[in-house]
């Protein structure tokens, strides 16, 4: 079907919607509930899964169609748009507007998993081709996307728009179920298959999918996820509230084609940043919400120490490519604003074909870690004075950026006697006062050192990472970009005013 498709010029896109439907705002579009008295799956007994459709409206336009299929003969059913399966409450729609309108279609599906069959969702796909899921603590977070088209480039985005679903008939006791899907955009359609676990403790989707393109691509984004990073313990330049970090990622995470670990931080830069980290068949990346403790947040709202981590996990070989990490300026928490996918080195010409198999895995922690000594948390902070006294009786007479880099596990205990050894390596600038202590309550090591600028560029500086011991690499790899101030603002100033 889909290759077919291809074949044919692209519909365009969504046509409007009947006005009570377009016009609806956040709060009112949230109000319609569908009825669980007609889910998808609602008469088979001792049933562990079961599935609810979105109403279309606001800005979810484009109509989606539902189908059944029945496992043992194949066929598949359509599931119409009818207004009655959904509980309108105070949303203030004239459901006259949509009677007999049976191709309204639904905007998408959410997954409710027991106990809490009608009451909490673990699954949702939901707008273009978003999709996203949640481990045991039921709140959601960063999202994937089917494909990702011209992210980066001197074009505009395109976002494909999952237009159809097939759901395998789940069978009574079974936490597992299939769901097959069409994929449709200007440069490109998609065929693509989804087996999701609804495990106890996390959500686990295996993916399937064959591409094929309209037109050439410039920039193809597969296994595409995107998340939100405001502040953190790194980066505190717009977290002026009462929440000392806001996020639901703190990290880019990669298991390299070659096996090294790397972890970068993430960022809130001033100005949009593009980083294209280069490999040859990956063996796993992903944006991950480490930092499970409630403290380090103090919301009660957003619940940012519950977020889940997002993992991928390549099937078949992906060849040459770059995992590829966009970091958007944001002023606060409603926005995502961090982008990453994998994108191919070999150009996409109308006509070809592509297939890609991945395992995503949300959950707390990614399922797999680095053997080494892993980076646990990073912190920067004013420089130039010693350790111990902060600042002192007066500021430094000379600028300089403090970083300090927590790494815990692997063999660091065993390597301490030997003598550990920071590497670090800078684009630009050079780091002085390189401490290394061990640090008793989380039991590890904190790398610190200061940067010292040695020009006035204010060009992003590439930092980079690991320990050694007697030349053997014993943790994984950090990366770090730093945006230096103007040369006018890299001074101290003393605002005391003491009589």
């Amino acid at each position: 079907m889909a290759q077919a498709l291809a074949k044919k010029p692209w519909g365009g896109a969504p046509g409007p919607l009947p006005d009570t439907l377009a016009n609806l705002t956040p709060q009112a579009y949230n109000s319609i509930q569908y009825d669980a008295a007609h889910s998808l799956w609602n008469g088979v007994a001792n049933r562990q899964l079961d599935i609810q459709f979105f109403h279309v409206g606001m800005g979810f336009r484009r109509r989606v169609r539902m189908f059944s299929v029945d496992t043992t003969t194949h066929l598949a059913r359509e599931i119409h748009f009818r207004p009655e399966l959904f509980k309108y409450n105070d949303a203030g729609v004239d459901t006259t507007q949509l009677e007999g309108q049976s191709d309204l279609g639904f905007a998408g599906f959410r997954v409710f998993k027991a106990p809490e069959l009608a009451r909490r969702d673990v699954v949702s796909f939901l707008g273009a081709s978003y999709f996203r899921a949640v481990d045991d603590t039921y709140q959601y977070g960063l999202s994937a996307r089917g494909l990702a088209i011209d992210t980066y480039t001197d074009g505009q985005e395109e976002f494909p728009d999952f237009t159809a679903f097939w759901f395998d008939t789940a069978k009574p006791g079974d936490t597992t179920f299939t769901v097959y899907a069409l994929l449709d955009s200007a440069s490109v359609t998609g065929a693509y298959k989804f087996v999701i676990h609804c495990e106890k403790s996390q959500v686990i989707m295996d993916v399937e999918n064959h591409l094929y393109a309209r037109k050439d691509i410039k920039q193809l984004g597969i296994a595409p996820m995107t998340s939100m990073f405001s502040c953190g313990n790194n980066e505190r330049r717009v977290c002026d509230t009462i929440h000392p970090q806001i996020h639901d990622s703190d990290r880019l995470a990669m298991w390299r084609g070659n096996g090294e670990w790397i972890c970068r931080p993430l960022n809130n830069p001033q100005k949009l940043q593009f980083n294209a980290y280069m490999d040859d068949n990956p063996k796993g990346f992903g944006l991950l919400q480490l930092d499970r403790d409630f403290s380090h947040y103090q919301d009660v709202m957003g619940w940012y120490n519950k977020r889940p981590s997002l993992w991928v996990e390549p099937r078949n070989k992906w060849g040459k490519g770059a995992v590829s990490l966009m970091e958007i300026p944001t002023t606060g928490e409603t926005l995502d604003n961090v982008v990453c996918f994998w994108q191919p080195e070999k150009a996409i010409k109308a006509g070809d074909t592509l297939a890609f198999n991945y395992r995503l895995y949300w959950s707390a922690q990614p399922p797999v870690q680095s053997p080494l000594a892993r980076v646990m948390a990073t912190r920067t902070g004013m420089g130039g004075f010693p350790e111990g006294w902060a600042p002192g009786e007066h500021y430094p007479d000379k600028w300089a950026r403090r970083f300090a880099i927590d790494f815990v596990g692997g063999d660091l205990k065993a390597a301490a006697p030997k003598g550990i050894e920071p590497v670090i390596t800078l684009s630009s600038g050079e780091a002085k006062q390189i401490e290394i202590l061990y640090v008793e309550p989380f039991d590890g090591y904190r790398i610190q050192f200061d940067w010292y600028p040695t020009s006035d560029s204010t060009a992003p500086v590439d930092m980079r990472m690991f320990l050694r011991c007697q030349g053997e690499a014993i943790s994984e790899t950090w990366l770090y970009q730093y945006f230096p101030p103007a040369p006018d603002k890299r001074r101290y100033v003393d605002d005391r005013i003491m009589r």
